[in-house]
């Protein structure tokens, strides 16, 4: 099966076969939810609902399920089959907003697997596997954003091709390859383009159907949401019968890992295609603890309970840190190398047996198994390393077949699967302390983070035993160099006892001819996540400069990384500058195209909401013009034209015609991008200057 609708009488499923699509309709499907608490509140509830008409049956369950993970013996809870599914958090509110308010204290009724997306609790609840047992076929159609606010479907693109001249043609066009095609997945630039492509076919009398069958639905509405303290925008989401929808401008999981990634988190999650395009990392990772907990015959909360234990001032002061974080030595420093412990977090989680339920346990309260915090871990299998185990063996098994395979084959299906499950494991080990997680616990997250610590700082002390100077190190990484005068043990052989001692392999990952750490700006301390390098295959790697940042236009990364060409070439910041001087020529004479100087920012607030006059605001009056909607959380991209002027004249849009551009302001730009490069040698922005205005002739070498 790759896809579920939801109907009024049925659930219909879609599975792909080897011939074509076949469907599979039920009638009896009734979405569950469980609630509890005194055995009176529950009765009382159960006689309440008897007349409920979103309520199919009710019934008393005593030996069945697990309240928390913590529960040693099942505990009675009420369970409720509704009729529908949209129906679910409906009358979940009812219940805790009128049956128990007025009759009993807030918090008397605790309620059970009410938040589950409809086909992820499909899935679950009738063990129904979402995973096709054959390739999916899939559909690309996208619409330039301007085009989508005008309403206007004559740049429609199908698989990257435009579709025709005008309108009538780029419909017949999408229909026809439909009907080819009859694709099982629509990659969709926008998915606003759903309502659009069926007006616009009505409006054209183009007989037009995204689905198998008619009708498309709006399953949500656009929302703006605040997460880690960063403003991020949802658009509306809509389904079309019998094809799944993947919205290619909201799918973070798309967008790092293509369509392998998102099969395999629907075979790790359960979540059906449509449903893992559209969540995020957090939200598939919870699926895939639903699962476990749902199999150990554990409930999943609809709020999050359970409240921090208690702890004295020395053990809050030693649990309230990270993962260790060293001072860089800032400057350009030879031959150094970079090791990382692999999947550090998820593998101190799974070797130590880490998990909300193990941590603290009573039946070893003796016992002092994390260091510097004195909590115990019980010896029965944890929840979560049963979950991230399996992620972890994958992705060792991934990376062996890529190095394993020839230069010529073709390992992009598994590095896009690796690097969807890359981003599972990066997100674990912070979900823990996220205060919504459903199984989240603040302890847990303490002692990971104080076993990380306690790995990384004997790994520390085993490379400075072993003769090599570690220059910077960031929770999981090190750099080392030689140091001077000293033998130096084998970094193999030192990574390999480290790797003994941990039970986490710690990998050579890179070996680079130089490393320059960053100081940061206007200070001599280095900059934590701010360097660059040449490894020794002639690669360059980048971190915190500006062609690592999404908001940098394209001439000033060309800028950059040129730069960084000349650096290795001198070592030297004066013909990196000269350098500068010829770019920064190009830029005054007006040499450089203005699709090269567009800036991405992303909004934070609504335009009403700025009180500064803002390149941000000044391209948001400008899509307002233009009848393009902007959201928090959504991007802007403009060219400045005159950074002087303080209203909408200050820039242009992106799909505006533009043929000038403020070149003062481009200039200050490269500066800072150029002050990058050279401030680990010693140079600021004055230095630069000052160097520009005494030399007015630059090398030969600088035009080369």
């Amino acid at each position: 099966m790759f896809a579920v609708d939801f109907l009024d009488e049925a659930v219909v499923e879609w599975h792909r076969t080897e011939d074509g699509v076949r469907t599979v309709e039920r009638e009896d499907y009734h979405p569950t939810i469980y609630v509890a608490g005194p055995a009176e509140a529950r009765v009382d509830l159960r006689e309440a609902l008897d007349a409920d008409p979103k309520v199919v049956e009710t019934m008393m369950v005593h030996d069945q399920w697990h309240l928390d993970l913590h529960a040693a013996e099942p505990e009675p809870v009420l369970r409720i089959d509704c009729a529908r599914v949209d129906e679910v958090r409906t009358l979940a509110r009812e219940i805790r907003h009128h049956h128990e308010r007025g009759s009993y204290p807030p918090g008397t009724l605790r309620l059970f697997n009410v938040d589950l997306a409809p086909g992820f609790r499909y899935c679950v609840e009738t063990g129904t596997s979402p995973v096709p047992a054959h390739d999916l076929r899939s559909l690309r159609v996208g619409l330039d954003e301007k085009s989508l606010a005008d309403g206007e479907v004559d740049s429609l693109h199908v698989e990257g091709e435009p579709a025709g001249e005008h309108a009538d043609a780029a419909l017949r066009t999408l229909a026809r390859r439909l009907d080819r095609v009859d694709p099982d997945v629509l990659l969709l630039s926008h998915g606003d383009l759903v309502p659009l492509l069926y007006e616009a076919a009505s409006d054209h009398d183009v007989d037009l159907e995204l689905g198998r069958r008619p009708g498309w639905t709006r399953l949500a509405g656009s929302n703006t949401y605040e997460s880690y303290g960063r403003v991020g925008h949802s658009p509306a989401r809509y389904d079309v019968p019998g094809r799944a929808i993947v919205a290619t401008n909201n799918s973070f999981l798309w967008h790092e890992s293509s369509l392998a990634g998102l099969e395999y988190m629907v075979e790790r999650s359960w979540r059906p295609i449509q449903e893992t395009g559209w969540a995020s990392i957090g939200t598939v990772l919870t699926a895939m603890q639903t699962r476990e907990a749902l199999s150990r015959g554990v409930l999943v909360p609809w709020n999050k309970w359970e409240p921090e234990t208690f702890k004295d001032a020395r053990t809050l002061h030693a649990a309230d840190r990270g993962g260790v974080t060293l001072s860089p030595e800032v400057g350009l420093h030879e031959d150094v190398h970079e090791l990382d412990f692999a999947s550090l977090y998820p593998n101190v989680i799974c070797r130590h047996n880490i998990s909300p339920e193990t941590v603290g346990c009573a039946c070893h309260a003796d016992r002092e198994d994390v260091p510097t915090l004195g909590y115990s871990i019980c010896d029965e299998p944890g929840f979560l390393p049963d979950v991230l185990q399996p992620l972890l063996d994958d992705r060792a098994e991934l990376k062996r077949r890529i190095r394993a395979a020839d230069t010529d084959a073709d390992t992009s299906e598994p590095e896009s699967i690796s690097a969807a499950i890359k981003w599972v494991l990066v997100s674990c080990f912070g979900y823990q302390g996220y205060r919504n997680a459903k199984f989240g616990r603040i302890e847990c997250h303490e002692a990971i983070n104080a076993v990380a610590r306690d790995v990384f700082m004997e790994a520390k002390r085993i490379l400075e035993a072993g003769g090599w100077r570690v220059v910077h190190g960031i929770v999981d990484s090190l750099w080392v160099t030689a140091c001077e005068g000293r033998e130096q043990a084998p970094l193999d052989e030192l990574a390999a006892e480290i790797s003994d001692r941990a039970g986490i392999t710690l990998e050579h990952e890179a070996a680079y001819d130089w490393v320059c750490f960053v100081p940061r700006r206007g200070t001599q301390a280095g900059a934590l996540m701010k360097y660059f390098g040449k490894s020794e295959d002639g690669d360059y790697k980048l971190r915190g400069v500006e062609a690592r940042q999404r908001s940098t236009p394209d001439w000033i990364d060309d800028l950059q990384r040129d730069l960084l060409a000349v650096l290795d070439e001198h070592r030297e910041p004066e013909p990196v500058v000269d350098r500068l001087r010829v770019w920064l020529c190009d830029l005054r004479a007006g040499r450089v195209d203005p699709a090269d100087l567009v800036i991405s920012k992303r909004v934070g607030k609504r335009l009403a909401d700025y009180d500064q006059r803002t390149h941000t605001v000044a391209a948001l009056q400008r899509y307002d013009r233009h009848g393009v909607d902007r959201h928090p959380g959504q991007p802007v991209n403009y060219v400045v034209v005159a950074d002087a002027a303080r209203n909408a004249e200050r820039v242009r849009l992106d799909f505006e015609a533009c043929t000038d551009y403020d070149a003062d302001y481009y200039a200050d730009l490269a500066m800072r991008a150029t002050e990058s490069i050279v401030s680990p040698l010693g140079w600021d922005r004055d230095d630069i200057t000052n160097y520009l205005h005494e030399r007015r002739d630059a090398a030969l070498s600088a035009f080369l």
